[in-house]
């Protein structure tokens, strides 16, 4: 080989070795990014911290801050109390399901999907005007971002904080 092809693949094994170095998990992500902070303090309240930055694969529904002052007044803090742990941890594992799902993965149409809070239910509508979310309230939530993809999955930005409820209507 010579010299100018080893420099090239010198170059290109330490570009691909500093990709690989800066991957972020999900939990790193949603850390870095100050629309996740309600989020980031309620995975972290829940002790869920090294679940969603484990090997995944997950998907989450990540909603923002936004969305969690959208909530009654005291909703947020009531949940964030330790002795709320419990409740807490359902309403987070309802945003997340344990595939790697891409918009593009989402068929057309209106789908149920189970997230890892496995007792409950989401129907999931993809269509022309992007995807929505219907939760256990009946109410719905939009992907106002798709696909920011981290190596153990990928977060789907929303603007409504799930909640667990009664089956909804999905067909």
């Amino acid at each position: 080989m010579n010299s100018k092809m080893k420099q090239a693949a010198a170059a290109l094994a330490l570009g691909l070795a500093a990709t690989t170095a800066s991957a972020q998990n999900i939990v790193e992500i949603a850390a870095g990014d100050e629309r996740f902070s309600t989020l980031v303090a309620a995975v972290t309240a829940a002790g869920l911290v090294d679940t969603l930055a484990g090997p995944g694969p997950f998907t989450v529904f990540a909603p923002v801050n936004e969305a969690f002052a959208a909530l009654p007044e005291g909703t947020v803090e009531t949940l964030l109390m330790p002795e709320n742990k419990d409740q807490l941890t359902n309403v987070l594992l309802y945003h997340v399901d344990d595939r790697k799902l891409s918009a593009n993965m989402i068929p057309a149409g209106s789908n149920y999907f189970r997230p890892i809070l496995d007792s409950e239910r989401l129907c999931i509508t993809a269509g022309a005007d992007g995807v929505t979310i219907a939760d256990g309230t009946g109410e719905m939530a939009t992907v106002v971002i798709a696909d920011i993809m981290a190596d153990n999955g990928v977060i789907h930005v929303i603007d409504k904080v799930l909640l667990p409820g009664t089956r909804p209507a999905c067909h």
